[in-house]
């Protein structure tokens, strides 16, 4: 059947539609997938209004708004939908749409996060390190970021690294710093592979390795994290020979396992 046939057919299951409305905005047919999602939407399926919430707030298959996507995403919040919250806390926490509310924020995130979104509670996590929006909660930040890692992101793995590195909330330790930041790093996260190759340089949560230290710091150099491991590759490089300089160079060129 034809997008335009299963447009138009209007007595398939909302399930049914919502599930080919989602294969037509993976493929890139925003235009068809708003089609499916905005009568369901306006019959109140939350779902539907969190995808239209993202649509406008995106600007994909309709002009970017962030007015109407703070409507459709506060109907959806409203109704408990995860996505939905978490996207609504986006938005106050940037002020697109709303004035700019970091309180309301960090009590939207909790809510999306509560019900395992893992973006929400990677997000949750790094604003009760910081104590923005919410008190400053380091035991908070770090199970959050531990539920959050369990989901799979990067980023709160990488912030573990920092919370038993920097002692925050914890006792001190290097070796489970190494080993979050060595996750976080096989992910592709910049800073982590910065703090990674830090960590073989000293030797500390991992053994002294010259050559695992410059291959870490080339690939934070290359992927965006230059800054925080300049001084870090400047003094591996002085006490690596060239072969070792080479093999850290051939060891960065390679994909990622």
């Amino acid at each position: 059947m034809s997008w335009l046939a299963r447009l138009l057919d209007r007595k398939s299951p909302p399930a049914q539609r919502m599930a080919e409305a989602l294969a037509a905005w993976k493929e890139g047919d925003y235009g068809v997938a708003l089609d499916l999602w905005a009568p369901l939407a306006h019959e109140g399926n939350p779902r539907a209004q969190s995808n239209m919430g993202a649509a406008f707030l995106e600007g994909r298959g309709v002009e970017q708004d962030h007015a109407k996507a703070v409507d459709w995403l506060r109907r959806a919040a409203e109704q408990g939908d995860a996505g939905g919250q978490r996207n609504l806390a986006l938005c106050h926490y940037e002020g697109w749409g709303v004035p700019q509310d970091h309180a309301e924020a960090a009590r939207l995130y909790e809510c999306a996060a509560l019900q395992g979104d893992a973006d929400a509670q990677d997000m949750l996590s790094w604003m009760k390190l910081l104590g923005g929006g919410c008190p400053q909660d380091y035991v908070g930040a770090r199970q959050w970021a531990e539920k959050a890692a369990a989901n799979g992101r990067a980023a709160a793995m990488a912030r573990l690294g920092d919370i038993h590195h920097n002692a925050l909330g914890v006792e001190r330790d290097a070796d489970a710093a190494a080993r979050w930041w060595q996750r976080a790093a096989r992910l592709g996260h910049p800073e982590a592979q910065a703090m990674l190759g830090a960590a073989y340089l000293a030797g500390k949560g991992v053994p002294r390795d010259v050559v695992e230290a410059l291959h870490w710091l080339r690939r934070a150099e290359m992927n965006g994290a230059g800054e925080l491991a300049a001084g870090f590759l400047k003094e591996a490089r002085a006490h690596a020979k060239p072969s070792q300089r080479a093999e850290a160079e051939r060891r960065a060129e390679e994909p990622l396992a």
